[in-house]
């Protein structure tokens, strides 16, 4: 293996960032206190989430009341989903897409068995919803629609205030599963028609183990964990103070660089897409090329399969994937490019590269050049070529 270490995976997790690192050590450390102790050496853990939950707040242009802790994306997309449901027991029906994430997709298939029937809205070649298909598919047994933000395989940015504007004409509380977007995107909650907002740490460079609910003020919530009053008693559980004062101080972090993502990565990332594409023989970008975070290239060779790629890469030192990291370890192809309809001989190469602003030139030049090389072997040797 190379001693070099290119890290193009950010969409599978971030490294946790030196500013974040300072700021929860001290409550690794000195600062242990029970948030919900009532002497003040436990004060000093409770204004520090109070001050996280700020910083979660204004990131979002949302209230700090409307702001939850939770562990992770995955346990907030499911709160927001069944906290939904539950509110409205009367209504068995709900809304989503076909290319989402397996945190709400495995849900979907759970709450069939439960007796819910669940609408999957497909999508076009270029991984874009159809608004006359979702308005169709609602109806007085709707209890929620429930859509990612941004796609965490092809990058592809959906129309959320569109579907939220649909959806609150007709009184649906609106769920989006915001984890890709989240520090990449400007999102402003104060104007957004969204009632349900997920995102996690360790998208964002906080650590793993942390993640926040967006619930809007008198939106329909149930808790998904209940116990202790914490969370005023919205989630239970003792806070996972490093964690969430982590989360604060990375939301903060990324408020001040997301006009370096929407320019400085996104120029990285267009080279690499370039340079790729210019060298590389078969080979289709997947994706809304007008609609995707500045951030992610999905890329699919032809004639290749995508474990091979990822293996060759792994030599050279460079991380990436050919998916969700939630569904690796499967054989079958991305469920997102089959519900594309991107042909069987390209979906099995797929790659996914996904930056930060970590990233460097020096790093997309070394890619630029050890891809082309790679694809070339594998090629040569592949059973599937004509």
């Amino acid at each position: 293996m190379s001693g070099k270490m290119v890290y193009f995976d950010n969409n599978a997790t971030t490294g946790v960032a030196p500013e974040v690192l300072d700021a929860m050590l001290p409550f690794l450390k000195d600062q242990f206190g029970n948030p919900s102790s009532m002497y003040a050496f436990a004060g000093i853990s409770q204004k520090a989430v109070q001050k996280a939950r700020g910083q979660v707040a204004d990131l979002l242009g949302a209230r700090a009341e409307e702001i939850i802790f939770t562990s992770c994306g995955t346990e907030s997309d499911s709160t927001a989903i069944m906290s939904a449901l539950r509110a409205r027991p009367d209504k068995k029906h709900f809304v989503t897409t076909r290319v989402e994430h397996p945190a709400v997709l495995t849900l979907g298939q759970y709450l069939e068995k439960e007796g819910c029937s669940v609408t999957y809205l497909g999508v076009d070649d270029k991984g874009r919803i159809n608004m006359d298909e979702l308005t169709g598919a609602l109806g007085r047994d709707t209890a929620l629609v429930s859509m990612m933000f941004a796609n965490n395989e092809t990058g592809n940015i959906y129309p959320v205030a569109e579907v939220g504007a649909v959806c609150r004409e007709r009184g649906i509380p609106f769920h989006v599963d915001a984890v890709q977007a989240t520090g990449k995107l400007k999102i402003d909650l104060a104007s957004l028609p969204v009632d349900y907002l997920a995102l996690s740490g360790h998208k964002l460079h906080a650590p793993k183990g942390v993640g926040a609910l967006y619930v809007r003020r008198g939106a329909p919530f149930r808790p998904f964990l209940r116990g202790g009053h914490q969370e005023r008693g919205r989630r239970a559980g003792t806070e996972a103070v490093p964690n969430i004062v982590a989360l604060g101080a990375a939301c903060e972090l990324a408020a001040a660089h997301i006009d370096e993502e929407n320019s400085r990565v996104r120029a990285l990332r267009d080279d690499l897409q370039k340079r790729l594409t210019a060298s590389i023989p078969d080979c289709i970008v997947n994706g809304d090329p007008d609609m995707r975070l500045p951030n992610t290239l999905n890329i699919s060779f032809k004639y290749v399969e995508g474990e091979a790629i990822l293996l060759l890469l792994d030599q050279h030192g460079i991380c990436a994937s050919s998916g969700s990291a939630c569904t690796s370890g499967s054989l079958e192809p991305s469920h997102v490019l089959r519900a594309m309809g991107v042909p069987f001989t390209f979906a099995h190469g797929s790659l996914r590269l996904s930056l930060s602003r970590y990233n460097t030139q020096d790093e997309v030049d070394y890619a630029a050049e050890k891809l082309p090389q790679i694809i070339s072997r594998l090629r040569e040797i592949s059973p599937y070529k004509s």
